[in-house]
């Protein structure tokens, strides 16, 4: 356990002490790139190991997975989301110093050195998180199965908080592929194709070819992506959302304010960022709306599409989710005051009864 926090401390200082001492124009040459990405890979799985072991091998972790019930699967899923935030977080911190930069400069050409850097560090992330759900799946399924050979032996149910680490099943990885394949084609894409949009080093010794990379990205600078890194300000609420339902809390007023705050930043931070941005992209061309939108880089359009559609989907699912809640948590108020009038009603009825089956025999006695 040491260990492991010694891997994830000393790669999130040596990744942030290869960029410190950069100037904001500086490119990020392939030596410091590649260094950088394989301290993202460290830093995101020890962080994620890191966070098991505390509350798997533990004894201030035994008493947590005791109170809320928690299952193996139960904790590396929690843990998985906890990683997701920070990588949501820092990513918001990079996202916040390139706009600050940027967007109050050049806005078209202005650049700073952190949108690559983070972009090469970060990369990492989508890359361990596909390893990380992958076991979060294993240990889900494993749980399932348990539960139901337990259940029928008449035995305790593996919910019961003892957070046992089940042994793995035989689920092959290319199964688990096929299980989530959108989420899956998602990591590649922001990993792979949105890493080859963001990098471009200096000198023409490009990580791709000079004029693929011209082609995704243009000389368009960083204070459009200073926003797309700005949309996982709602991340950090949704890994919430997930880690209060694993603890069993959504009867709870934590998970209701989460829901509001996780609704308004993703409708905020992903679904009318970008317009805005390409908003402030025409007003600085001085062009039309859609036609701004057409003179931006080819890889830039694409990437705003397959950014923006999905956003689009998981709002209108979160919206329909919630208003569902707050609409079935009216009924059942309604419901409970009715029950709770119609229960008084019947105390009174039978104690006016009583009353007065009591008077009656008074007067005949």
């Amino acid at each position: 356990m040491i260990f492991l926090a010694a891997c994830n401390a000393v790669s999130l200082f040596a990744a942030t002490n290869l960029v410190v001492s950069l100037n904001p124009s500086d490119k990020i040459t392939i030596k410091r790139g590649s260094a950088l990405t394989a301290l993202g890979f460290v830093y995101f799985m020890s962080l994620f190991e890191l966070l098991n072991a505390l509350t798997l091998f533990t004894g201030v972790g035994a008493r947590f997975r005791h109170k809320y019930r928690l299952s193996c699967g139960d904790v590396l899923d929690i843990t998985n989301k906890f990683v997701s935030a920070i990588q949501a977080a820092l990513s918001c911190i990079t996202g916040a110093v390139v706009c600050l930069w940027s967007c109050t400069r050049d806005f078209i050409r202005t650049k700073h050195c952190m949108s690559e850097a983070y972009a090469w560090f970060g990369a990492a992330y989508f890359f361990y998180d596909i390893w990380s759900m992958y076991m979060v799946h294993v240990q889900m399924t494993a749980n399932t199965d348990s539960k139901r050979k337990q259940s029928k032996n008449g035995s305790s149910l593996l919910s019961s908080g003892d957070g046992a680490v089940v042994k793995k099943n035989s689920i092959s990885f290319f199964s688990y592929c096929k299980h989530e394949p959108v989420i899956l084609m998602h990591h590649l894409f922001i990993g792979g194709f949105g890493f080859l949009v963001i990098v471009e080093d200096v000198d023409g010794d490009y990580y791709m070819n000079v004029s693929h990379c011209q082609y995704l990205r243009g000389d368009l600078g960083d204070c459009t992506f200073g926003f797309v890194y700005l949309m996982e300000l709602s991340t950090p609420f949704v890994s919430l959302r997930g880690i209060l339902s694993r603890m069993k809390l959504k009867a709870s007023r934590a998970y209701l304010v989460n829901g509001v705050m996780m609704l308004l930043t993703f409708f905020v931070c992903r679904v009318i960022s970008l317009p805005y941005v390409c908003l402030l992209y025409s007003r600085v061309l001085g062009l039309p709306y859609l036609e701004a939108i057409n003179s931006l880089p080819t890889g830039c359009k694409i990437s705003i599409c397959i950014l923006l559609l999905p956003q689009l989907y998981w709002f209108y699912l979160m919206s329909s989710g919630a208003i569902k809640m707050l609409v079935g948590g009216q009924s059942s108020a309604k419901s409970l005051a009715k029950t709770s009038a119609a229960v008084k009603t019947e105390a009174v009825e039978g104690i006016e009864g009583s009353e007065g089956a009591l008077g009656d025999v008074r007067k005949r006695s």
